[in-house]
């Protein structure tokens, strides 16, 4: 627990010192501009869109930025030969990205309440951001794995994108309403996603709900157990940025 504490206050530091604090704040502020543009008389529908969208693509971001400016330093290897578990080093990662999603939330809701009518339990969409962004944290990890570099890792997020995302909005605005694709779409992370943000605004039957917290716990568990088996070999690879 100690080293859990000395890590988060060094990687607070760290995104601070990277500009990724101040990115994330810049892209909550771009949330609420949508937000403010939109001229629906309820935003009830569009808030939980938005959410998904910074608790999927911005946590895959900020672990793989964070992950490739340490590779760039030669930081991560001293890991390897430090007291520092790999564990302590993941939810050191989690944490602070799952934070940085909890914030865009709280900041998106201040802004909702005071000049836009929404109907949405707050708690409800509170632990939801927190495991989507935990999951997609984890996802994160996973694709940097498997990236030489950080441009690299921006490809691999296109194709997340292209095979999860896109999909998964089509079928939300009903645009792509085939009954064949909308069963298929259930073993996309994405869906589990937005089914789980959607359910704060009472939306969601019990069944949809029950889906998409099994599947975002049970996937977290496994990504996170596969994270950890494979971070030695990630963390003694040569690369940067």
């Amino acid at each position: 627990m100690p080293n859990l504490v000395v890590l988060l206050f060094g990687e607070f530091k760290r995104i601070v010192e990277y500009k990724i604090a101040a990115a994330s704040i810049v892209v909550a502020l771009i949330w609420i501009g949508v937000l403010y543009l939109t001229e629906a008389p309820d935003i009830t529908f569009f808030f939980p869109l938005l959410l998904f969208l910074d608790g999927t693509s911005m946590a895959i971001l900020m672990v793989g930025v964070t992950i490739f400016f340490e590779k760039q330093e030669g930081s991560l290897r001293t890991i390897l030969v430090t007291p520092i578990s790999k564990t302590d080093y993941l939810l050191t990662k989690i944490l602070i990205t799952v934070s940085a999603s909890v914030l865009t939330l709280v900041l998106l809701y201040i802004y909702a309440v005071i000049f836009k009518p929404v109907s949405l339990n707050f708690f409800a969409l509170l632990g939801a951001v927190m495991l989507v962004s935990l999951f997609h944290s984890l996802v994160g990890f996973i694709l940097s794995y498997y990236s030489k570099d950080f441009t690299s890792l921006l490809m691999n997020m296109f194709v997340y994108t292209l095979a999860f995302m896109i999909p998964t909005m089509l079928e939300h605005f009903n645009l792509l309403a085939h009954n064949l694709f909308s069963k298929l779409l259930y073993l996309a992370p994405t869906k589990a996603a937005i089914t789980l943000l959607y359910a704060s605004a009472g939306t969601i039957s019990s069944g949809e709900l029950i889906y998409a917290l099994l599947y975002l716990v049970i996937g977290s568990a496994l990504l996170f157990i596969y994270a950890l088996k494979h971070f030695d070999s990630f963390a003694a690879r040569e690369g940067g940025v």
